[in-house]
């Protein structure tokens, strides 16, 4: 929460060739009456097939929403776009997770007052401690 609240994005990221091969397959094996397109079913068993999930109704209704109304499902461009951003947002959600961890010494799934002077320490040492404390309560406040 704090790193989305201080403006951190997700950096651009690119897919190997061998991972963008694996879209596509995957992509063509949920086509599966070769339409070049794929229906609202048909993406979400993409979904669980490349992520290992069954996407939620209103993630299904967003991605629906997103087609372009002229087509009769997603075309593939579209899928590259969505399953790139997709693993864009699970690689940052884990980067967080990681440095949460990180700091979160003691195991116990928060962070308190001390873990996060120790943790600003360590990668903010010039920071001051009233600017920390401020930080602190605008997280615990949100």
């Amino acid at each position: 929460m704090f790193f989305s609240q201080a403006g951190a994005r997700p950096r651009m990221w690119e897919a190997s060739p061998s991972e963008h091969k694996k879209w596509v397959e995957v992509f063509k094996a949920c086509d599966e009456e070769n339409k070049g397109c794929l229906s609202r079913e048909n993406f979400k068993v993409a979904v669980v097939m490349l992520f290992g999930y069954k996407p939620s109704k209103i993630e299904a209704d967003a991605v629906m929403s997103s087609v372009d109304p002229n087509t009769s499902g997603i075309l593939l461009k579209e899928f590259l776009d969505i399953v790139r951003k997709k693993k864009e947002a699970q690689l940052y959600w884990n980067e967080i997770r990681h440095i949460f961890t990180a700091f979160d010494r003691h195991y116990r799934g928060y962070l308190t007052l001390e873990d996060f002077k120790k943790a600003f320490k360590q990668v903010a040492p010039k920071l001051s401690e009233r600017i920390i404390l401020e930080v602190f309560r605008d997280i615990c406040s949100s």
